[in-house]
């Protein structure tokens, strides 16, 4: 059933602005910056269950209701089921903003198709059509196009093909989804943004569901829903209800799966784990045996890591991690260097990459006979992520069953690029795989004398 309308809307949203002081108290940041978003073309990776298309739907009764609307808005769902959810919400966001509109059920877009849409005409003349997942159904229509769970649909491509001329006199051509798969044209849309320089010239927005719990979603959920949750147990409840780490980074982290395109995958990782492993700094500074240590340097964007194992007979183990994301390269220097002090600190594999350049050097400066800087080029990349693996498959490495760690090394693939060359691409919750090329790093230092140049790559 709709919800009755609210005076508490009225008058609230023409023009929209996401200054608006009650819109702030309504939705979460990201769902106001997609809402305000006037792109031609914009595209959304989200999480599951975060409002996106209940926002969406406030975006397309504002495209519709004010007088002198130029352009329907055509909703593509999944199925004739999601169609109807969505309607509902513009209903409810129609009546909110008091704007007149009838729901004619459903009607055919062309005489000549028996595709079915479901539609709500306002007092503008515009309408809303609400259709299933049928491509077909938009060829020759004119206006602003929406198309929902697109990584979901049959024929991404074909639906694409008809979706876009729809939008060429002035209209918005919105996507909206959740991953399937690092193969579905969805993914690649979103890597040709991150990686290829965003050819077609889309507006990204990102929700993975740490966001949305950043942004307040969790007391929204809470006043709906009657639970009392904090915010950590919002996350955790989340992660135990999931089958796999594989359902958790793809319907809430937004990073695509396909376990056959993962370079290391759940059977190399689950017989390397080891509760055990992670020790205090006591613990190394009293070792008896051999400790390498993997730096991989970031200052804002992404992660630093500092990942030291030791090795005891053939396998190495998970001893102990340093995570930095901020801070300065005072701080960081500084924890480096008490580690590279320790006593049975055999070797030190820095990324002397860009930023790390400074830090690599000095820290080979004061510690010449521990301390090999490594440069990151696709071939350095290529050789210490197959040596990585190799340890995994000959099952030389412990390393700790944690989330964040199992996230990034589950994260990383392989890709081949037009010309030939691989190239090692992935993404986690909070970071680029980092602790990933941390270990890599530190295996490298474990099984690898330095070179005689003070660089590798």
């Amino acid at each position: 059933m709709v919800p009755a309308p609210s005076p508490a809307f009225s008058g609230l949203f023409q023009p929209f602005s996401g200054e608006n002081l009650f819109l702030r108290g309504h939705f979460i940041p990201s769902q106001l910056a997609w809402i305000s978003d006037s792109s031609p073309m914009k595209i959304i990776q989200k999480s599951r269950q975060v409002g996106a298309s209940y926002a969406d739907a406030l975006d397309s009764v504002l495209k519709v209701s004010a007088p002198g609307s130029a352009h329907d808005v055509f909703i593509s769902s999944r199925d004739l089921f999601q169609a109807r959810l969505y309607l509902q919400d513009c209903k409810f966001w129609a009546d909110a903003l008091q704007a007149s509109c009838l729901d004619q059920g459903e009607v055919l877009l062309d005489p000549r198709s028996p595709v079915p849409a479901l539609c709500l005409r306002f007092l503008s003349g515009r309408s809303i059509y609400c259709i299933s997942s049928n491509p077909n159904a938009l060829a020759g229509k004119r206006g602003h196009v929406k198309l929902d769970e697109f990584a979901l649909h049959r024929d991404q491509r074909l639906l694409f093909t008809v979706a876009k001329p729809v939008t060429t006199w002035g209209g918005q051509l919105s996507i909206i989804s959740t991953h399937r798969g690092v193969h579905s044209l969805f993914n690649q849309f979103i890597s040709a943004i991150l990686h290829a320089g965003n050819p077609m010239g889309w507006s990204l927005h990102s929700l993975p569901i740490q966001k949305a719990v950043h942004e307040g979603i969790v007391e929204r959920i809470n006043a709906k829903s009657g639970r009392s949750e904090s915010r950590e147990q919002f996350l955790l409840r989340i992660r135990s209800e999931c089958l796999d780490e594989d359902q958790w980074l793809q319907e809430y982290c937004c990073v695509p799966s396909d376990k056959a395109s993962a370079f290391l995958s759940p059977d190399l990782l689950a017989p390397a784990s080891d509760p055990s492993c992670l020790k205090s700094f006591d613990y190394l500074a009293s070792a008896k045996n051999p400790l390498f240590l993997g730096v991989d340097v970031a200052r804002k964007s992404d992660l630093c890591v500092l990942d030291v194992g030791e090795k005891i007979g053939d396998l190495v183990y998970d001893r102990f991690r340093l995570e930095f994301s901020g801070d300065t390269f005072a701080t960081i220097e500084r924890e480096l260097f008490r580690l590279l002090r320790l006593p049975q600190l055999r070797r030190a594999c820095i990324d002397a990459t860009g930023l790390g350049l400074q830090l690599a050097e000095r820290a080979r400066e004061l510690f010449p006979s521990r301390v090999e800087p490594v440069t990151f080029s696709a071939a350095v990349k290529e050789e210490i992520a197959y040596a990585l693996r190799s340890d995994f498959e000959s099952r030389l490495l412990r390393i700790s069953p944690d989330e964040q760690l199992a996230a990034d090394l589950r994260a990383v693939t392989k890709e081949i690029t037009s010309s030939g060359n691989i190239r090692f691409t992935g993404q986690s919750a909070d970071s680029h795989c980092d602790r990933f090329w941390a270990k890599a790093l530190r295996q490298h230092a474990a099984h690898h004398r330095p070179r005689a140049s003070a660089m590798v790559g």
